[in-house]
């Protein structure tokens, strides 16, 4: 960003002139970190707070009823519920709720904030965590129905003598460029094969020295299958009308956000398509997808299919998958509507 920063009386001065602009929109037009926007309120309606999951989270169910937000840099999710069912781990917990499905990864979760923020419908409540470069990891909205006493005693309970306007951060790191290996393209296709569960597929593809999307262009059909850029909007189209449940993965390196259920209301607004839906919110920078694959995974409960769309330098932007519970098995309908998206034509992959 920039080697002189901005001091916090600076930004204030230049957020009362820009209040309009959403704080990571203003962070880059200002070239400081959103994080360093948040900081420099401190003592004036935030508050530092303790970031550790393991502070957090067991606290927020009792606030009752809050919006949960995750996003990356082309995808913004929101989804409405209750904390509850908050599992720690050293280096990866959850939340797992029918509303709220969360992965969480402690090492990231490096400064923490508790907001109150005037606005022209009342206080706004938030609790907001950013990673070591000052990105937002995580955000916690406080809605009409959440408990305001429970909150103030999160708040009193987290709070940090350290209360500095001032935010210290990391460079932030680049997505990882694509990286093959093909001396092990028959390795790879082989192991892939031969796999029980998704979650195997990120250890495989590290032990033959490649990443996700370095092993999706070298795996080829049937296991990985380049479409168009246009197939995530057509996708998820063809979700709506059909009434396909599906999971919806968007994340960052600190945290990863699940939608599990419908897709029923659709609103393209400029370069956004925006999921708009009774307790479940998705905005999706169209503009930024470069690639996106179909993706076959074996598991023991047959094929794991899914939409996978990465920006130009490689960042995975979201996933889609069929939604399979118990109940209901929704792999045929996916599966077809997966089948059915358009290929990339061999011309525009050379």
């Amino acid at each position: 960003m920039t080697d002189t920063p901005m001091t916090p009386a600076a930004i204030r001065a230049a957020r009362a002139e820009h209040s309009t602009l959403r704080d990571r929109d203003f962070a880059d037009k200002f070239s400081i970190f959103e994080g360093q926007l948040v900081a420099a309120y401190a003592g004036e309606g935030v508050t530092r707070i303790k970031p550790a999951p393991d502070d957090i989270m067991p606290r927020l169910a009792a606030l009752g009823e809050v919006m949960a937000l995750t996003r990356n840099p082309s995808c913004v999710i929101e989804k409405v519920g209750i904390y509850d069912n908050y599992r720690s781990g050293q280096h990866a917990a959850m939340v797992l709720n029918d509303a709220i499905d969360l992965r969480l990864f402690p090492k990231h979760f490096v400064t923490a904030f508790a907001v109150e923020r005037e606005t022209d419908k009342g206080i706004r409540r938030s609790l907001q965590i950013f990673d070591a470069a000052g990105d937002a990891v995580h955000k916690v909205h406080l809605r009409d129905a959440s408990d305001l006493a429970a909150w103030a005693q999160l708040v009193a309970d987290l709070k940090l003598e350290d209360q500095s306007q001032t935010l210290a951060v990391e460079p932030r790191k680049p997505a990882e460029a694509p990286k093959g290996n093909p001396d092990k393209a028959d390795a790879l296709r082989a192991e892939w094969a031969k796999m029980t569960d998704t979650h195997q597929f990120l250890r495989l593809a590290s032990k033959l020295k490649m990443n996700r999307l370095g092993a999706y262009r070298l795996a080829g059909k049937p296991l990985a299958r380049a479409l168009e850029t246009g197939a995530v909007n057509a996708m998820l189209e063809a979700v709506r009308d059909q009434g396909v449940e599906v999971m919806i993965f968007v994340g960052n390196m600190g945290c990863i956000e699940i939608h599990g259920g419908p897709v029923k209301s659709l609103r393209e607004m400029g370069p956004w398509q925006n999921i708009l839906d009774p307790g479940f919110d998705l905005h999706l920078r169209l503009d930024h997808i470069a690639e996106v694959w179909a993706v076959t995974k074996p598991t023991q409960r047959g094929d794991a299919v899914s939409v996978e769309a990465f920006d130009t330098e490689g960042g995975l932007i979201l996933q889609v998958f069929g939604h399979r519970t118990e109940a209901r098995d929704h792999r045929p309908e996916w599966n077809g509507i997966v089948e059915g998206l358009a290929s990339l034509a061999a011309a525009e992959m050379a």
